[in-house]
């Protein structure tokens, strides 16, 4: 485990990694949990950012090609004032790693030179990473073992170019950085210099993104392909023969989302698994919490809460409510021994994996993972004049008190947590990622997620996006979508997680 327990300030100079989720470190991870500030630049993935606590200061640097949100001598004396002003942790979080082309080293002389305590965290290079995601080995025992990674475009200033451009183009594999503004250039220079027109070139835009693109040529007629193409920057070129192997080695651009932007409706505490998937599956996961978890304590619960030995039965209709009971539960009594003999109840695989988390075993699972079904298994098993508790949110569906209760059961709700609407930063966010943004699908997970979408969209507006599709779990929540006369794509059968990224992968 990585903890950071610093007395001076310190700034950490942090790699991100090229773009996709799943390469950035363990390290740097933990680093932006606990950042009092991050820093960042225009290459980070945006979904670093959503990971920090709500009180963690953002500054957007914005440094990209052709545009400059600070510049780098802004960056510089920032960092220092912000260490000079109290903050304890300071990530200067960068794209790919923070050494290669980073300019994190000019920032770590000037941290050095005023004093300041800096920490250095490498980064997974997208020199390495995104060949590797087009399926180009930069290095191969039968075509070379030695690699050149190069700027794409050194500093305007400089008098004259600092690299061996006759060494180079003896080179066998060649990583152009930043490459495509200056290609013509740097490729009439190599050929100058006796590299043949006829090597095999690549130009890799938004690698290790859902919608990464990828252009082979060899070095006379790259320029018009990569044209044609429409690349851009950001963009890596590969130059030599490992530019062949790309043929067979094809294999992210395969994985069965890819090229799909999916909007993730959940609350954000509860989004994680759905994102990974979505991840992991090649597509680009847009958060989008339309609802926030607040919990509710109070004495009233507390009461309840204490005597939660004397239920014979624990019902949880929600991972919220697992997760919110056995935190007060705990806060209260410190240990799950005074629970008692109690059977539990979970409507769904997720509920009953959280309890299960917790050191518990799970009595019933309904084989419909919704209320409805849960009261015809308490009927059916005749289970009646029994205490039972349930634990949940403050604006849940009634039905499942009444039908308990029609049993002859004594039913006592625990109002725990309540869906609430989320801050007014990601209030403003929901349209602009919405409207005109090429987005596949929206998912939804429950009927309050869909409620609080369409709070601040209007339906007409939305419909008006036609190539949105639309994903629910079970059919309450597509009943619930319906209603704003917009009609589910797909409904997930067995309401679950796994099940509606099956949907998503099935929907091409």
């Amino acid at each position: 485990m990585v903890c950071f327990v610093t007395m001076k300030p310190t700034v950490y100079l942090v790699g991100a990694g090229p773009g996709d989720p799943g390469l950035i470190t363990v390290k740097a991870k933990k680093l932006i949990k606990t950042a009092d500030v991050i820093v960042y630049d225009y290459l980070s993935n945006p979904i670093f950012i959503n990971e920090c606590e709500q009180t963690c200061k953002l500054i957007n640097a914005g440094k990209r090609l052709g545009f400059k949100a600070m510049t780098q001598a802004q960056i510089n004396n920032k960092l220092v004032s912000l260490a000079k002003s109290g903050f304890k942790i300071i990530v200067r979080l960068k794209g790919g790693d923070p050494l290669l082309f980073g300019r994190g080293g000019e920032e770590a002389e000037y941290l050095k030179k005023n004093k300041i305590k800096f920490e250095i965290v490498p980064g997974v290079t997208s020199a390495i990473a995104v060949p590797a995601y087009a399926g180009i080995p930069i290095t191969h025992r039968d075509n070379t073992s030695s690699l050149s990674i190069v700027t794409g475009h050194e500093d305007p200033y400089k008098n004259e170019s600092s690299i061996d451009w006759f060494s180079l183009s003896k080179s066998k594999s060649i990583i152009f950085l930043m490459g495509t503004k200056n290609l013509r250039k740097n490729i009439n220079k190599l050929i100058f210099n006796g590299m043949s027109i006829k090597t095999p070139i690549a130009a890799i835009q938004w690698g290790t993104y859902y919608k990464q693109k990828t252009v082979l040529g060899n070095l006379k007629n790259i320029s018009s392909k990569i044209k044609e193409n429409n690349i851009k920057s950001p963009s890596i070129i590969v130059i030599g023969d490992v530019c062949k192997y790309r043929k067979n080695l094809i294999w992210f651009e395969k994985k069965p989302l890819f090229g799909k932007k999916i909007v993730v409706t959940r609350a954000r505490k509860n989004s994680s698994t759905l994102v990974e998937k979505i991840y992991e599956n090649g597509g680009e996961a847009v958060e989008i919490p339309t609802i926030d978890i607040k919990t509710i304590k109070n004495k009233k619960n507390d009461n309840i809460l204490e005597k939660s030995d004397q239920f014979d039965w624990l019902v949880f209709t929600s991972v919220n409510g697992v997760e919110e009971f056995f935190k007060q539960y705990l806060e209260l009594k410190k240990d799950l021994r005074y629970l008692g003999n109690a059977s539990i109840a979970a409507i769904g695989s997720e509920t009953a994996r959280s309890i299960v988390r917790k050191g518990l075993k799970v009595d019933l699972i309904p084989k419909k993972f919704v209320a409805e079904s849960l009261i015809q298994e308490f009927k059916k098993r005749k289970i009646k004049n029994k205490k039972i508790l349930i634990p949940r949110a403050s604006n849940a569906r009634k039905i499942l008190i009444e039908g308990l209760s029609k049993l002859n059961n004594d039913v006592k709700e625990l109002c725990i947590y309540k869906s609430v609407l989320p801050s007014k930063k990601i209030q403003n966010q929901i349209k602009e990622k919405i409207i005109g943004n090429d987005v596949f699908g929206v998912t939804f997970t429950s009927s309050s997620t869909v409620e609080n979408f369409f709070k601040f969209l209007n339906p007409k507006e939305v419909k008006k996006e036609k190539n949105i599709k639309y994903f629910c779990i079970g059919p309450i929540t597509a009943k619930t979508l319906q209603t704003y006369g917009i009609k589910p794509f797909k409904i997930a059968s067995k309401f679950t997680i796994d099940n509606l990224v099956d949907e998503l992968i099935k929907t091409r």
